[in-house]
């Protein structure tokens, strides 16, 4: 049962959806038709992504509160995080909707996987195809020169590593210094994320790039439009 609900609720709507989108948007290149699909996906999810958006707000101004009020208790560390968890429960900042966001953005990443390691060529396309969708024929999975579906893709594996390496350093305030857990997670994370993208497929790659520009657009208007009030 749970495999019927996974290939008639999940995986044909999205393949049948990237194949529309292939035939009559992305001019028939299918890496500008994921990053299409990858839009939508974010513009549906954009609810959640604007309460998570108004948590990080939240949570900015909470410990900017926080870090001005345990100035009065500089000499007594206990009283500071205990003041410290005070204003922090005060604004009730619940991670859910992130949480959630990014479990539907792992949900779509399997169903690329399975995308393109089986069911979007020749016979097999056309099995899951829906009669109003046209059969592509043989499709263009060309993305500037880069296979879609060829693993170990260099370049197509670094950029988003490189880019969340430099998108945390230029957003995060480190006026005070970096710690050294800071340091080492500043460089494990973009290298985890590099050789886990270097082993699947480079549409992998394309569609957290994608993502991962969606949402710093986001916090950048939030950032524009709601900046964080000091005390």
């Amino acid at each position: 049962m749970l495999t019927e609900f996974w290939f008639s609720f999940l995986y044909q709507p999205t393949l049948n959806l990237l194949v529309w989108i292939y035939n009559n948007i992305s001019g028939q290149n299918m890496g500008w038709a994921v990053v299409i699909l990858t839009v939508l996906l974010r513009t549906v999810l954009l609810p959640l992504s604007i309460i998570s958006q108004r948590s990080s707000y939240r949570r900015e101004q909470a410990e900017a509160e926080a870090l001005s009020a345990i100035q009065s208790f500089k000499n007594d560390p206990i009283a500071q995080k205990e003041e410290y968890r005070k204003i922090m429960k005060k604004h009730r900042i619940s991670p859910w909707a992130k949480v959630l966001l990014l479990l539907i953005q792992l949900l779509f990443l399997i169903l690329l996987y399975q995308v393109f390691m089986g069911g979007i060529f020749g016979e097999r396309l056309i099995k899951v195809l829906y009669q109003s969708i046209s059969f592509p024929g043989a499709v263009n999975n060309l993305f500037y020169s880069a296979n879609l579906g060829i693993t170990h893709n260099f370049w197509w594996a670094l950029a988003p590593a490189l880019y969340l390496f430099i998108s945390t350093i230029i957003t995060t305030d480190k006026n005070d210094g970096w710690q050294k857990s800071e340091v080492v997670f500043l460089f494990l994370f973009p290298l985890f994320v590099f050789i886990a993208l270097w082993i699947l497929p480079m549409v992998k790659s394309l569609f957290i790039l994608t993502s991962i520009l969606f949402s710093d657009m986001l916090n950048l208007m939030r950032i524009i439009f709601f900046p964080v009030k000091k005390p």
